[in-house]
């Protein structure tokens, strides 16, 4: 299967020499698209030096930061269009570990439409996160599942595994959302509209370099679509049954 690695960057010029050549040294053909906002520490530029030497990278650049939806609906229209049969997302700061995913490729040949790596499936966890962000996490994927009758356990980890077929499905360009919510919103889509999600187990490294871009703002944009997607669905079904 022709599988891409889509990679979010802003300001990500630390990390992102490693975390290609991680990709790249993997023992399967994977290519990466690097989606980068006009970072003014030229991570795009050492994207594509990189790129040069390792083969099969490329860079698609934005003209400004506008958000983690936005880059991701921008690089799943190049690779969509491109005809790739696998995408892969994930995080550019090496909080994931590009190992998994030989793994999470196995799961969609044994039959799963997406595959999540999943922090709170047995297995999985997080490494040196402050307590107060561990049980906020919990609390808002708990909130989350609860609101939208989801059984991802999973819903905002960004290392993901798609099908090109699902992903195109669901429309992600069609998508508002910014921040994590666009990952939960993906989520929804994918389980309304019947898909198999499969969830492996990773360990989330926080970043040792460069700066979280995480914010209450978008902390609470999150909760607040999750609300508002979850009354909308109740709404619906209570109309349905009328």
């Amino acid at each position: 299967m022709r599988t891409v690695v889509v990679l979010p960057t802003f300001n990500e010029r630390e990390n992102i020499t490693p975390l290609l050549t991680a990709v790249r040294d993997l023992d399967i053909e994977i290519d990466v698209l690097v989606v980068d906002d006009n970072s003014p520490d030229g991570t795009a530029q050492l994207a594509r030096e990189v790129g040069e030497r390792l083969g099969g990278v490329t860079v698609l650049d934005r003209p400004s930061k506008e958000g983690l939806g936005s880059a991701y609906r921008a690089g799943f229209r190049r690779v969509l269009d491109d005809g790739y049969d696998v995408v892969i997302s994930m995080d550019a700061d090496l909080s994931h570990d590009p190992a998994t995913i030989p793994h999470m490729l196995a799961l969609l040949d044994d039959g799963a439409d997406a595959v999540i790596g999943s922090r709170y499936v047995t297995g999985g966890g997080t490494t040196d996160w402050p307590v107060r962000r561990q049980l906020l996490s919990r609390w808002g994927n708990s909130y989350t599942r609860f609101v939208l009758g989801l059984s991802t356990q999973d819903c905002t980890s960004g290392f993901r595994a798609y099908r090109s077929s699902a992903l195109t499905a669901i429309q992600p360009e069609s998508t508002h959302a910014e921040g994590y919510a666009f990952l939960t919103e993906l989520i929804r889509r994918l389980t309304r509209q019947g898909y198999a999600i499969a969830e492996t187990p990773i360990i989330f490294r926080d970043r040792t370099l460069g700066k979280s871009k995480m914010s209450g703002r978008i902390i609470v944009e999150s909760m607040m679509l999750v609300t508002q997607w979850g009354l909308s669905d109740r709404l619906r079904r209570v109309r349905r049954r009328r």
